[in-house]
């Protein structure tokens, strides 16, 4: 799903350029970043880039309704996509295994994005590392079923967010590493310096394989409309 979140952030690209990766899933992606990093916003302009494909619905999995829409994108005013995205909230780590366990039993068509924002929080009920493994199964399994469904040509991708700390224990590290092995495509959330109210921060997206790393500067305004710049273009950047 690497690519998904790819054409968010190169928003100048021609679509016709990723016309041969638009019909693969593509790897599991975790989306990392601390508190305020933007991990929901990218979520939600990946669900929005995803609704405008025109190939199914998307859904999207978080413990708590949105109370605004993040990133004040123009794709979110376009009610045909926000149609296609499915909000669903499960409040506890029990109820969102229920949820994956009976997705074979949901009717209509099935998602070919699913969507997971504040995966921590569920970890948190149970932060044992091997919960952390059956959570993440889980999630890969629900979205090999809904490729399933969706057929030959297709697939269903999946993200993840994933809050990191500052000031990690073993503990984190371990769940971090566990979770790795089962999204090997990462985007790292890492802020920068900001002033004017504004928040910035250094997208750098590892998709696996032979695709390379990639780098954007994301910046949040005040007002929440959020802007992405190519890392290079960054003024004092060594590269």
């Amino acid at each position: 799903m690497a690519e998904t979140l790819r054409r968010v952030l190169s928003p100048g690209r021609a679509a016709e350029s990723w016309e041969h990766n638009s019909a693969e899933a593509g790897p599991p992606l975790l989306l990392l970043g601390g508190p305020g990093s933007g991990k929901t916003a990218l979520l939600f302009a990946a669900a929005l880039e995803a609704a405008g494909e025109g190939r199914g619905p998307v859904l999207f999995l978080t413990r708590r309704p949105l109370q605004s829409l993040p990133g004040r994108m123009p794709a979110a005013l376009d009610p045909l996509r926000l149609q296609k995205i499915r909000f669903q909230y499960p409040p506890s780590t029990h109820e969102l295994l229920q949820l994956l366990c009976s997705a074979h039993e949901a009717r209509g068509p099935a998602p070919f994005l699913l969507l997971l924002d504040g995966l921590e929080e569920y970890l948190a009920e149970d932060p044992e590392p091997q919960e952390a493994a059956y959570l993440a199964a889980l999630l890969l399994d629900t979205a090999a079923h809904f490729s399933h469904q969706v057929g030959p040509g297709g697939g269903c991708g999946l993200i993840v967010t994933l809050q990191t700390q500052e000031e990690g224990n073993s503990g984190d590290a371990l769940q971090l590493s566990i979770l790795q092995r089962y999204f090997p495509a990462q985007c790292w959330l890492q802020p920068i310096a900001s002033g004017s109210g504004e928040c910035r921060v250094r997208a750098c997206l590892e998709p696996c394989g032979l695709v390379p790393r990639a780098e954007w500067c994301v910046a949040f305004q005040p007002d929440g409309k959020m802007t992405i710049t190519p890392w290079h273009t960054q003024a004092g950047d060594p590269s």
